[in-house]
């Protein structure tokens, strides 16, 4: 794991430098989009790979074999979406996400499963400071809620444009 962080420093500072790769005279023709396409033209210096031209993608700017895919937090990432997907994961080597076709009832059942096996969720919906705070409102007493100001119903009413 110690080779793995020294190999995810190296690979952000790869990704520092390498230049965003983009198609030929795409900055001066509006019809011309930035996606990068391989130069074809029989005098093109990126073609020819001439100081002048643009740079191209070439296997010197990949990233180390070892840590290529994963997350940058050093996991692979997995995809979930029941329970049973899971059962041959280890949290040690595995981050999860969980699909976002799974509606609401189904995925707290899966992030309270994930937590209490102390997987890493990569995509909770919320932020931890986020989660805290409604922890905090929850065990705040109601005496300190009343001091706030809540909406009125007639307020609400004639905002809505009640008659």
């Amino acid at each position: 794991m110690v080779q793995d962080k020294r190999l995810i420093e190296q690979r952000k500072r790869i990704n520092k430098k390498r230049p965003s790769f983009r198609r030929v005279e795409s900055w001066r023709y509006k019809r011309v989009k930035n996606s990068w396409r391989k130069a074809r033209g029989i005098d093109s210096q990126t073609r020819k790979k001439t100081k002048s031209g643009v740079k191209s993608p070439t296997v010197g700017y990949r990233n180390p074999k070892k840590i290529r895919g994963l997350h940058p937090s050093g996991f692979e990432e997995v995809r979930v979406t029941t329970i049973q997907d899971l059962k041959n994961l280890n949290k040690n080597h595995h981050a999860i996400k969980i699909s976002g076709k799974l509606g609401a009832k189904k995925r707290i059942n899966l992030i309270d499963y994930c937590q209490k096996r102390g997987f890493r969720t990569l995509n909770l919906g919320v932020s931890q400071k986020e989660i805290e705070t409604l922890e905090a409102m929850v065990d705040a007493p109601i005496s300190d809620i009343e001091g706030e100001e809540f909406l009125d119903i007639d307020d609400l009413e004639d905002s809505i444009g009640g008659d």
